[in-house]
This record gives C-alpha cells, sequence and structure tokens, in this order.
C-alpha cells in the first residue's frame, strides 16, 4: 500500500474491474441531444449523471446564434467553466453589470458562484460555439433584478442551466 497517508483501500474497484464503470469517452458527434432544443440554438450533453453516472459535473456544448444575449443572473453556489471553439463570447459581470470582457478561440472564462452576470455572442454573423463544464449536475439559475448591460434580444443563451 502507498505510504501518502490516504487510505487507498476503496480502490479495489467494483466487480467488472471498472472495464464498463472506469473511463469513458464519449465521440463528439454522440453527444445527447435528447434535450429541450430551441430554434437558434443547439445544446448536447457529454458528461452527465444520465449518460455517464457523474455525480459532480456537467459538461456539454452550446452553440449559439449571432446577437443572442442573456438577462443578468447567477448560478447560486456553482462554478462555470465555458470554453471557446468559435466566435465570440462577450460576458458582462458585476452588481450592475458594469464590468465587460470577450473571449475568442482557445480563450477559457470562468464564473465563480452567485457572480451576476449577462452572456453575449459578441458577433452580429456567426454562431458562437462553446463547451460548457459546471461543477455540479444541479440546475441552478437565479434571474436577477438587473438592467441588462445590452438588451437581451433574439434568441436568448439557453443550455441545462439557463431556461427558456
Amino acid at each position: 500500500m502507498p505510504h501518502d497517508g490516504h487510505d487507498h483501500s476503496s480502490l479495489e474497484g467494483p466487480p467488472d474491474g471498472w472495464k464498463h464503470t472506469g473511463v469513458r469517452v464519449i465521440p463528439g458527434d454522440r453527444l445527447d441531444e435528447n434535450t429541450a432544443q430551441t430554434p437558434g440554438m443547439h445544446r448536447a450533453a457529454a458528461i452527465n449523471l444520465a449518460r455517464v453516472g457523474a455525480q459532480k459535473i456537467w459538461a456539454g456544448t452550446v452553440h449559439i446564434h449571432a446577437n443572442a444575449k442573456t438577462g443578468a443572473h447567477h448560478h447560486g453556489p456553482l462554478e462555470s467553466v465555458i470554453y471557446v471553439v468559435k466566435g465570440r463570447a462577450r460576458m458582462r459581470w458585476g452588481e450592475k453589470l458594469e464590468y465587460v470582457a470577450e473571449a475568442g478561440p482557445g480563450d477559457f472564462i470562468y464564473v465563480p458562484p452567485y457572480v451576476p452576470h449577462q452572456e453575449i455572442n459578441a458577433s452580429t454573423d456567426e454562431t458562437l460555439e462553446c463547451v460548457l463544464v459546471r461543477s455540479d449536475n444541479e440546475a441552478v439559475v437565479v434571474n436577477l433584478d438587473i438592467e441588462p448591460a445590452e438588451k437581451p434580444e433574439d434568441v436568448a443563451w439557453i443550455d441545462p442551466i439557463h431556461k427558456a
């Protein structure tokens, strides 16, 4: 047994020796599209409780049409990481959404718990493609009575946590 101060006795594993309950590869063309879809947007789950038994994380893709914007909200105790694959994401945050930053392909965006924010597709003609990871499967969204820095218009940014 390793002498690193940790109890490794629980690492004996399940009866299948981790064959079907261990590492899983989710091919990009086999994401779960069996979720409510919205015109102008495409959502798909890769990692969640239903697909792989994930207990503490959710991951998937979100494709958002040009000019899509959310209203002001936060996600309670959840942490979020957004990785921009294609397009231009604009984030506004703060008590009055007074701060702004943009991210492009290859950039990561971190949204801490309880931070009031607004997500915006900064492009008027290009779809924003992102990978989204959340710190829990629980869908938490708290809409805030803050005048959005940029008025929501067209299609709202909707994924499993930003409901219609």
